[in-house]
This record gives C-alpha cells, sequence and structure tokens, in this order.
C-alpha cells in the first residue's frame, strides 16, 4: 500500500479506538441504567454497534499489521507499477485519465485511485509511454494509448 494509504488507515484506527468506542461504551452504560436489558431496543442497538466498531478494528489492524508500505515518491522508471500515476487517452473518444495504481482498500475511481488488480491497471503493468494497451469491458474492447507515467 502507498504511504497515504497506510496513514489513511492508521487515522480511521485511531478514530475508532479514541472516539468511537468510547461513545459506544457510554451509550451502552446509559441503556443498562434504563433497566430491564431483554426488552431495551437502546442497549440492543448499542451493543450490535460495538459489535461492527470492533469487528473494523480488527480489520483494520489485520491490514495494518500485514502491509507492506511503499513511499511511491522514492520509485522511478518508465515501467508502469504500483504506485505509478498513469495519463492514458481513450483511442476511440479521445478522452484524457489520470489514474495511480493503488492496493485495494485504496481505490477510488473518482479521486483517479484504481486498484492493482482492475481489468485497466492489469493492462498497464509493465507497459510505457507510447504503449496501446486494450481492456476488456462491459461496453465491449476499450484501447487506451499511455501518454505519460509519474512518480508522485
Amino acid at each position: 500500500m502507498t504511504v497515504a494509504g497506510y496513514q489513511s488507515l492508521d487515522d480511521e484506527l485511531k478514530r475508532l479506538k479514541s472516539v468511537e468506542r468510547p461513545a459506544v461504551i457510554a451509550a451502552i452504560a446509559e441503556a443498562r441504567s434504563h433497566g430491564d436489558l431483554s426488552e431495551n431496543a437502546e442497549y440492543h442497538a448499542a451493543k450490535e454497534r460495538q459489535g461492527w466498531i470492533e469487528g473494523q478494528i480488527a480489520e483494520i489492524e489485520d491490514k495494518i499489521s500485514r502491509a507492506q508500505v511503499i513511499d511511491v515518491s522514492k520509485l522511478s522508471g518508465n515501467q508502469i507499477k504500483f504506485g505509478a500515476t498513469v495519463t492514458v487517452v481513450d483511442e476511440d473518444t479521445e478522452e484524457e485519465g489520470r489514474y495511480q495504481v493503488v492496493g485495494e482498500h485504496e481505490a477510488d475511481v473518482k479521486a483517479g485511485r484504481i486498484s492493482l488488480s482492475s481489468p485497466l491497471s492489469r493492462a498497464m503493468i509493465g507497459k510505457e509511454v507510447g504503449d496501446v494497451v486494450e481492456v476488456n469491458t462491459p461496453a465491449g474492447v476499450k484501447a487506451y494509448e499511455i501518454l505519460k507515467v509519474e512518480w508522485i
């Protein structure tokens, strides 16, 4: 994962542990004070929320523990690989797109970050400026020419 992706996960983990977890503990305590727990919807909702938060914490801690963090700014080269920011042009529509190849949990197409396992990334890996890649899409095969490879 990229440094930014790691930082994002770390920030979310800190938020869950320092804000969400204490808030749900307080909500459980408040619901308990209302009496009979068997018919207390607030209590059951708070316990469900607590389970979800603990699951999120465990999942993020697992991702962080297995993460291989790569500082993209220290990479270079002409070939596209993980972390590269690539500018492509659709050969049919002449529409340009700019994408960074990132880890799966970091992917956000609207922000220009595509997963390493996406069809476009898989087609571009190992290619260089000037190469044309073909990608199978639901609308048929699309061809993209690689215009620029950057390491930002």
